[in-house]
């Protein structure tokens, strides 16, 4: 299922009378946006606007139908031009239609509803090429899991885990975590590694959404159901039949709505907005939240019985704190991708730069981790990343006082932090917190024999 976007159409044409009358027919529908030319040349200076239509005249006053075609493919091939023609030579529309025309349409009586019918499914055509080569594409780049989603701890062999047992079957997924731990990431791999990989995967942001859209943006709504509503727009269900749609932020979603998002995950049917049609659909769910939907149950801002429908199989995706030295190979992932972005040579991070970053617990988790490493890269001097060209928010710098973790783990981020401040003078820092140095040494071996 795909959605039908606004089409830009080009209208070439040289007679006032006929001009007119494409304008009425054009303006039937509210989705065509309209460019009128009166010469072959002007719509030829004015292509890099990128019309998906063009209605062509075969007799234009400055230059032949089929020269102003042949630049029309020169310059884009996938533009769809329609020739509109006086003439009713079966052999001109032949050439015509050779040369890459897609239609060939004679200015008589029954030319209303031929072009209409014309530019309507060149439009489809555009949209399912557009659909297939952007699955191809993403069919093609995705989804090793455990090549996308970066690290090696024991936590995240954790989730690897859950996400395989995933795949083969369609059980609703709820993604648990803090904002920035990747939770769209991992609805990517459930998808593109399932059988449903060759249809859609649609993503919604519930909380991105004004209250009072999420109804249409989700079931769709017919043409005049409300105000600006001026023609009929599938929902984010229908756009992801038979594939998998994803509802991030599940917890924002309002009470009433909630309701009838429950009436359609047991029904596996929906109404649009302003209709009456019962429409079946066939998607997989995957949903995600930062809020504890337990707590949120209890408190009556969501429901229970929705609750249990979306718990489906639980997967928790662990903060970054929480993984170990995976801090570091994401760290070097991010560096190497702005490399690409940028085309610069690779950057190489340094043994102290590393050290700074497993000292920091990362409140905005990977999304932080990514904003800090591309400012390292900028800061850098001939793309190495030093301890110095490392930033961290003063806000947050010091928030790991807020988690729970053992006091041996207290210590080691104590003992971190003083390092990263005083250069790594051992004598230094043990003066300041009033400790040996054999301590620090101890309390640094320990948690890192074990992973900390």
């Amino acid at each position: 299922m795909y959605e039908k976007d606004p089409v830009k159409i080009f209208v070439v044409e040289d007679d006032p009378t006929y001009t007119k009358f494409l304008q009425y027919v054009l303006s039937l529908n509210p989705d065509f946006e309209v460019e009128y030319f009166n010469t072959g040349k002007d719509c030829i200076n004015a292509l890099n606007k990128r019309p998906s239509v063009i209605t062509l005249d075969y007799s234009l006053p400055d230059m032949p139908g089929e020269a102003v075609l042949k630049e029309i493919k020169a310059f884009d091939p996938d533009i769809n031009v329609i020739i509109v023609s006086a003439q009713e030579k079966i052999g001109t529309a032949v050439e015509l239609l050779k040369a890459g025309a897609y239609d060939y349409i004679s200015k008589d009586e029954d030319a209303k509803d031929r072009i209409l019918n014309s530019i309507n499914n060149a439009r489809n055509k555009t949209s399912l090429i557009r659909e297939i080569d952007r699955l191809k594409e993403e069919i093609n780049t995705k989804y090793e899991f455990e090549k996308s989603i970066i690290g090696n701890s024991t936590a995240l062999k954790k989730v690897f885990g859950l996400i395989e047992k995933s795949l083969n079957t369609n059980i609703t997924v709820s993604i648990t975590g803090e904002t920035g731990t990747g939770k769209e990431l991992v609805a990517k791999a459930i998808h593109y590694n399932s059988p449903r990989k060759k249809k859609r995967l649609v993503a919604v942001n519930i909380a991105a959404i004004p209250k009072e859209l999420i109804e249409s943006e989700l079931f769709g709504h017919e043409k005049g159901a409300f105000t600006g509503a001026a023609a009929r727009r599938i929902g984010k269900f229908e756009e992801a039949e038979g594939g998998t749609l994803f509802l991030d932020e599940i917890g924002e979603m309002d009470l009433n709505l909630q309701s009838k998002l429950l009436r359609v995950l047991q029904e596996r049917e929906l109404t649009r907005v302003g209709g009456n049609e019962v429409i079946k659909v066939d998607v997989r769910i995957i949903v995600a939240t930062h809020r504890n939907l337990q707590e949120d149950v209890k408190n009556g801002k969501f429901r229970e019985d929705l609750y249990y429908r979306l718990l489906g199989l639980p997967i928790h995706l662990p903060p970054l704190r929480e993984r170990d030295k995976d801090v570091v190979l994401i760290a070097k992932y991010f560096l190497d991708q702005f490399a690409n972005e940028n085309k610069s040579k690779k950057y190489k991070i340094t043994a102290e730069a590393q050290e700074k970053l497993l000292s920091y617990p990362f409140p905005g988790n990977i999304r932080e981790l990514k904003s800090i490493i591309e400012l390292a890269a900028v800061m850098s001097q001939d793309n190495q990343v030093n301890a110095e060209d490392i930033t961290f928010s003063n806000t947050t710098r010091d928030s790991f006082m807020l988690k729970e973790m053992t006091l041996q783990q207290y210590m080691y981020h104590i003992i971190r932090n003083f390092l990263n401040k005083y250069d790594n003078n051992v004598l230094e820092v043990a003066q300041r917190l009033g400790i040996g140095k054999s301590s620090i040494y101890r309390y640094l071996k320990e948690m890192e024999e074990a992973g900390i």
